[in-house]
């Protein structure tokens, strides 16, 4: 019996993991969608597909994700009794309300996102079946706010109505959300806030105020926040705000953004009270007469971002701007006129700083004290008129990583500029109109990992003489090339043999029209490649050169001129997995559907091709609205009658008669309707099923619905032989009782 238990729990296990593999449980799928497995969850996407209304009587109940997104729905209706949607996607629509009868019996909804519609009115009682209810989205919506509560949901956690057109909020307005702990207010127009309006928010983390055209704030606006720790207050003109009251109480505050919020002054005690403050963001005010070391005061002991880029400070920064920051990590002072000495002096009590930012500074030379930085990781001093004396200046900055010293005017950079940096990882030139570049500039660089090099101006790729002739540069894995007009060889490799470990290649933009077989024969390692942006087209042995790489794992060809493609291309990329072609002009044939099969069938993840289906960016919170598909056209507008493909193995039939009237298609519903047969052999257990059955059923089974009876008939007869053991057992025991008496 041992034996027979175990075998029914390996039947059991064996089953689940089946079922859950994407294919074997094929539910309910509305004709206009293309449904699928994510992870466990099944997700219908219906997006883009020109919808009017909700195809309710087509949707599985146990559907986990509906994404409607970008459709022409208008209204809602009540959604299927008994429905276990989680998340309802139905952003850029034409919706114009919210009824509660349209959520009603919506018990498992956890996510819905309604941005982007015309909705002017929401019933505050709309989710209130939605016991479980976390985020909602109605950003992008002209709301026409009225008096009372504004929803009624005790577990709400997150509400988004940013670009709403509310220009007032009334003082009842979150009695009954009062769970928030992520507010989005952000782009409506307010102007003013009256005082109470957040008093019962009391769980609120974080707040967003950005760009609501606020001219002032009241000082007891922020009271009853006490546990706020994320505070936007950017993009409004705050400029008569009274800051030492207005955060007066906001002990907890660590993050504070103030960007571009039309403050001209601050007084010394404007952050007494912030003694938790770790980011403070003032970019972009117009701090002319600013005072660093009189406004962070004492009390910023915990403060290790500081951003006062654009600022416009126009004295010179004190040698005690930051005596009180000492903790800082990371300075921000771009698009400040500054001079060298001047920052040399304000920088020195800074021996912790591990990023600092001078880019459009307007700065010709460098402080001389670098030798303070020792912990200095990133420096970034792109868009300054800088001269040629980079060697002694940067020289002492041993731990140095990162370098951006893009945009810059140079034409020429001395080959012993970074002979010194031996540590740096990422080096960014871009920008630059090098046109060449100097023996042995790159030759120290043994841990370079990143080189960007792009908009340079460059007619080669990158030539032997930039690097030790006889190294390997075994940690320089991506080189960013894009936006340079390369100049291709008909025959022989593009790079030398000391880049043999680059596995990112960017040569997007570069004018290519053809790449010959070899072009890659001294980087057999990419795993990554992008040339996005060029005029590849569909011609015999154009895209040859995918046979050497044998790790590719990403390539980006979208945006050429491919009109077709073959999976036999791929045949000596066995780790690919993402194959980008958005933005070609493929003609819809047969091709497009080997594709399909190819990556359904034979890489068993349609993930592969970009744009086939919802990615995960597009089907979470604040997601893509308006995601890119793969597209085909036919070669012209015709009209077509489908009846319902049920002879094709592999595709999911039609429920009704179909007519084609569109010259452009997604490739799933190209797929769908075409009626091509796969190629591949190895077809998919639930089309095997359906083969078999479907043809003499007007329902289908599943391979894990007849596992599943198979395994209930196993039960069912391991129980009979076990109650009949156990009947043996007790019969046997009674007469051996009986025996023993007689014999006595």
């Amino acid at each position: 019996m041992a034996r027979l238990f175990n075998a029914v729990i390996f039947l059991i296990v064996v089953t689940l993991c089946y079922g859950f593999n994407g294919d074997s449980f094929e539910l309910e799928c509305p004709d206009e969608c293309d449904c699928h497995y994510f992870r466990i969850n099944w997700v219908t996407d219906c997006s883009e597909s020109n919808l009017t209304e909700v195809p309710y009587d087509e949707l599985s109940l146990s559907v986990y994700v509906l994404d409607l997104n970008g459709n022409n729905i208008t209204s809602l209706g009540p959604f299927p009794h008994d429905i276990k949607m989680r998340r309802l996607q139905i952003a850029n629509n034409r919706l114009s309300r919210v009824e509660r009868e349209s959520f009603k019996g919506l018990e498992y909804l956890i996510d819905v996102d309604l941005s982007g519609n015309q909705i002017t009115f929401v019933d505050p009682e709309a989710f209130l079946d939605s016991r479980g209810l976390l985020h909602v989205e109605l950003q992008d919506n002209p709301l026409n706010i009225t008096e009372g509560p504004f929803l009624m949901s005790g577990t709400l956690q997150y509400l988004d109505v940013s670009n709403c057109n509310i220009s007032k909020i009334n003082g009842q307005f979150f009695d009954n959300i009062t769970s928030l702990t992520t507010l989005d207010l952000s782009n409506n127009p307010l102007y003013n806030l009256d005082d109470g309006v957040f008093d019962v928010l009391t769980s609120l983390k974080s707040l967003n105020l950005n760009d609501c055209h606020l001219k002032s704030l009241s000082e007891d606006i922020f009271s009853a926040l006490v546990n706020l720790k994320y505070l936007e207050l950017a993009g409004n003109h705050l400029t008569e705000t009274n800051w030492p009251e207005v955060l007066g109480k906001l002990g907890r505050l660590e993050y504070l953004n103030l960007r571009k919020s039309g403050i001209t002054s601050l007084s010394e005690d404007s952050f007494s009270n912030c003694t938790n403050l770790v980011s403070l963001i003032l970019a972009d005010n117009e701090l002319r007469d600013l005072d660093v070391a009189a406004t962070l005061g004492n009390s910023v002991n915990h403060l290790e971002l500081l951003d006062l880029s654009n600022c416009h400070i126009k004295g010179p920064i004190s040698g005690e701007a930051f005596a009180n920051a000492t903790r800082l990590k990371s300075l921000y002072l771009s698009g400040n006129p500054l001079f060298a000495p001047d920052l040399q002096e304000a920088l020195a009590p800074l021996p912790k700083l591990e990023k600092l930012f001078l880019s459009k500074c307007g700065l010709r030379n460098l402080p001389d004290n670098f030798n303070v930085f020792e912990n200095l990781l990133e420096l970034d001093i792109s868009h300054n008129p800088l001269v040629n004396v980079f060697t002694r200046l940067l020289a002492p900055l041993g731990k140095l990583e990162y370098l951006n010293m893009g945009y810059s005017n140079l034409s020429f950079i001395g080959p012993e500029t970074f002979s010194h940096m031996t540590a740096m990882k990422h080096l960014v030139l871009s920008g630059n109109d090098l046109l060449s570049l100097e023996a042995g500039l790159f030759g120290n660089l043994t841990q370079l990992t990143t080189l960007e090099l792009e908009f340079c101006g460059l007619k080669r790729a990158l030539n032997a003489n930039a690097f030790f002739k006889n190294l390997t540069y075994m940690d320089l894995r991506k080189i960013k090339l894009g936006g340079n007009p390369l100049f291709i060889p008909p025959s022989g490799p593009l790079f030398p043999k000391q880049l043999s470990q680059v596995v990112v290649l960017d040569l997007s933009n570069c004018n290519i029209s053809e790449l010959n077989p070899d072009a890659f024969k001294n980087n057999e390692n990419i795993t990554d490649l992008n040339l996005a942006g060029n005029k590849l087209k569909s011609e015999d042995g154009s895209l040859a050169f995918l046979e050497i790489l044998n790790h590719l794992e990403n390539i980006n060809l979208s945006n050429n001129n491919l009109t077709t493609i073959d999976p036999q291309l791929f045949v000596n990329n066995p780790k690919l997995h993402q194959l980008n072609l958005i933005g070609n002009p493929f003609t819809c044939d047969c091709k497009i559907a080997e594709m399909w099969d190819w990556a359904n069938m034979i890489k068993g993840d349609l993930n592969v091709l970009v744009g086939a289906k919802s990615a995960e960016r597009d089907i979470i919170v604040k997601g893509n609205k308006k995601k890119k598909n793969l597209h085909c056209r036919y070669s012209e507008i015709r009209n077509i009658t489908i009846t319902a493909n049920k002879s094709v193995p592999g595709r999911r039939p039609f429920t009704k008669p179909r007519e084609i009237s569109y010259a452009n298609r997604t490739w799933a519903k190209y797929v769908r309707e075409s009626g091509c047969e796969p190629v591949v052999k190895i077809l998919r257990p639930v089309a095997l099923v359906r083969n078999k059955f479907g043809e003499r059923n007007e329902y289908y089974f599943s391979m894990s619905a007849l596992i599943l009876c198979a395994i209930a008939f196993t039960l069912g007869a391991a129980t009979v032989v076990m109650t009949w053991r156990f009947f043996q057992r007790k019969n046997l025991s009674n007469f051996d009782a009986v025996t023993h008496i007689k014999q006595r």
